[in-house]
């Protein structure tokens, strides 16, 4: 049986009079690449701190392996930790900061150096065994922090923004080397991230933070086309979903006085609700409503075209657009198999 399940059930955490945490649930498989994902202040650094054991919950309580670790010290839950400014002694080099953790757990001498070995040429630093940190590039520090987790072959693997220090061009290359990294070690990695596009592109599953509250878990392919709730829609996309005041009457929908008709009728009553709509099902229709262009964004691949459509702004993301000056019209219309329905009270999905 895979190890590195992890349960939380009903946890919460408090800091003085804020509440980090309020009484979150969790499962996550063995061998899964989970991610915590939030903005910052949501609870999910938190939440990887209480399963590091370098916080303690308030109530609640965490399982690894069925095995309740609660109360357990970190050097009882087999897990290793890569943080975000890779926390690694400048005064030793990369095979002394790789060997440390194998000292501390007393692993004997003559097995510690082809061990140190092994976790270099893993995420290939092998070359750089002889420099300090201060010698290192970042990419190299973070390579590094990566071979010092892995080395004791821990069954959990917590990385707390670890690429964020990257630039752009090695956070990418680096993302790719670490899902790799992760599949060919076969070990459960939790991951916090406020990046979306990271989390999308590494999790098999994910679970959105926000407020101290868990909003929907699930694969990044649920939470992009299926968001649970406004608060879901408005967080994951680049940019994230239109969100547009709409009235329902049937399958009929009427947002800013035109109408599109919806595939089936949802199962509700008809009346107000939210629609949402991501940038790229939004077309240029000559038939569909009157918007006015407040700013275009060229992207390279693609044209952003911001416009208001009364009081709303709209975002329509095409393959190009000729011009036009601020203030032009430009009229739109919505796919309609690609329409979100919410609650504009509750703000929870409206299933169709």
């Amino acid at each position: 049986m895979s190890k590195g399940r992890v349960t939380l059930k009903g946890v919460w955490k408090r800091f003085g009079s804020f509440t980090a945490l309020k009484g979150i649930d969790l499962d996550i498989q063995p061998v899964e690449f989970f991610a915590l994902l939030g903005p910052s202040g949501s609870g999910k650094t938190t939440t990887l701190r209480i399963i590091a054991g370098l916080e303690t919950p308030d109530e609640g309580t965490l399982e690894v392996d069925g095995v309740d670790v609660t109360y357990a010290p970190p050097g009882q839950r087999d897990i290793a930790m890569v943080f975000q400014n890779y926390a690694l002694y400048p005064h030793m080099t990369v095979r002394e900061n790789i060997a440390f953790p194998l000292k501390m757990d007393k692993v004997r001498p003559a097995d510690i150096e082809p061990m140190v070995v092994r976790a270099a040429e893993r995420v290939d630093i092998q070359h750089l065994l002889h420099r300090r940190p201060g010698q290192l590039s970042g990419g190299q520090q973070q390579r590094c922090a990566l071979a010092r987790a892995i080395v004791r072959q821990p069954k959990l693997f917590l990385l707390d923004e670890p690429l964020s220090n990257l630039d752009a061009q090695l956070r990418l290359q680096t993302r790719v080397e670490l899902k790799k990294l992760q599949r060919s070690l076969d070990v459960t990695a939790i991951y916090v991230t406020h990046d979306q596009e990271e989390a999308m592109t590494l999790a098999d599953r994910m679970a959105v933070f926000l407020d101290g509250d868990i909003m929907q878990v699930g694969t990044p392919d649920e939470v992009f086309n299926r968001p649970r709730s406004i608060a879901v829609a408005r967080f994951i996309g680049s940019p994230p979903m239109n969100l547009l005041p709409a009235n329902l009457d049937g399958d009929r929908l009427t947002v800013a006085g035109g109408t599109t008709m919806l595939p089936a009728p949802p199962e509700r009553a008809a009346g107000p609700v939210t629609m949402g709509i991501r940038p790229s099902h939004v077309r240029i229709d000559p038939e569909g409503v009157k918007a006015r262009l407040y700013l275009s964004e060229n992207l390279g691949e693609s044209v952003l075209l911001n416009l208001y459509l009364g009081n709303d702004l709209v975002k329509v993301r095409v393959p190009s657009f000729s011009g036009g000056a601020e203030g032009d019209e430009v009229p739109i219309a919505f796919e309609a198999e690609a329409i979100h329905l919410f609650d504009s009270d509750t703000g929870l999905r409206i299933e169709s």
